[in-house]
């Protein structure tokens, strides 16, 4: 099989097309045919420093395709079925093999690159929100870099949800684009001061709970942006800076700091019903997944560098 592979970290320019060996099934797992890779931020992560598994190494958590085949201990998949599968690296590729536990359904007639976007973003956003986040109908969310993949899964989840939903991005147009999903006041963090905004939006009050995927100097002015007893689900360091915070201002309001893992708890029934039920509600139309622009898998060092360059709104991905 084809596919982008690595043998070193580095920038996106590391990627090399080749043949590779196709992967084994397993007999707890399947193998797919892909049919479209969603590049998730841990995928630009692991290829500028993560752990090179194989080598050479197929990076990628997320990909949809049709199962060619299914191994000895699986009864509930078959060959033939559309499925989006999660695991720890191999999407980057023409074929990959995952746990059977780690495919979900595509319902009929959904869109198989809308759908191999949704278990990652939307099972961290829902777990950021409610599970540990503990969100109710009524309270204000904060939700930084909005125009991410977890950030439009957030806001429309959060929306969904009763909340009044505010969201972060580097520009007007980004945040023009989010309001159809749910956003309800959009702060450009370029321009704007995010604690003074966030303070003028709320009264002075602060906000009850935030979703920050960006860590570093964002996430100590999540915690400055929290009212009495607020919550943030810290859920990554797409800024890539160094993780140095004071958090001494949680202690005067009751407020909580909560990181948040979802490959942590992929596997266990809650998180993986949970994404099945999103899935199901995309095919439906009750939320939407926002491809922003897609690639052909040998160009897959562009499409990471377009990722990188912060310009795009929803998930970029692959197409073999």
């Amino acid at each position: 099989m084809k596919a982008a592979v690595y043998y070193e970290n580095g920038p996106p320019s590391v990627f090399k097309y080749e043949d590779v060996e196709d992967p084994h099934c397993y007999a707890a797992g399947v193998v797919i045919k892909v049919e479209a890779v969603s590049i998730e931020g841990g995928d630009t992560l692991n290829r500028g420093g993560g752990a090179l598994i194989t080598v050479p190494h197929i990076v990628g958590y997320q990909a949809a395709g049709t199962i060619v085949q299914v191994g000895k201990e699986v009864t509930h998949l078959k060959v033939g079925q559309r499925v989006v599968t999660v695991n720890a690296f191999g999407s980057h590729a023409e074929l990959r093999s995952v746990p059977a536990r780690n495919a979900w359904p595509v319902p009929d007639g959904f869109d198989i690159k809308q759908a191999s976007a949704i278990p990652v973003p939307f099972g961290t956003a829902d777990d950021c929100l409610f599970e540990f986040g503990r969100l109710k109908a009524g309270e204000t969310v904060l939700v930084q870099a909005g125009a991410g993949a977890v950030g439009i899964a957030a806001i429309q989840l959060a929306k969904r949800a009763g909340a009044r939903v505010f969201a972060t991005a580097s520009s007007d147009d980004r945040l023009e684009r989010l309001k159809p999903l749910g956003m309800d006041h959009g702060i450009n963090y370029a321009t704007h001061d995010l604690v003074g905004e966030v303070m003028k939006l709320t009264g002075n009050k602060g906000v009850d709970l935030i979703v920050d995927p960006v860590g570093g100097s964002t996430l100590q002015k999540s915690l400055l942006a929290l009212g009495h007893r607020g919550r943030v689900s810290m859920v990554g360091n797409a800024g890539r800076e160094k993780m140095s915070i004071d958090v001494s201002s949680l202690m005067g309001g009751n407020r909580s700091l909560t990181g948040v893992f979802l490959g942590a708890e992929i596997m266990t029934d809650r998180a993986h019903d949970m994404i099945q039920r999103h899935i199901d509600d995309a095919g439906q139309g009750k939320l939407k997944v926002v491809i922003d622009k897609t690639f052909a898998l040998k160009d897959a060092a562009a499409a990471h560098a377009y990722i990188e360059s912060r310009k795009a709104v929803g998930r970029v991905v692959l197409v073999p």
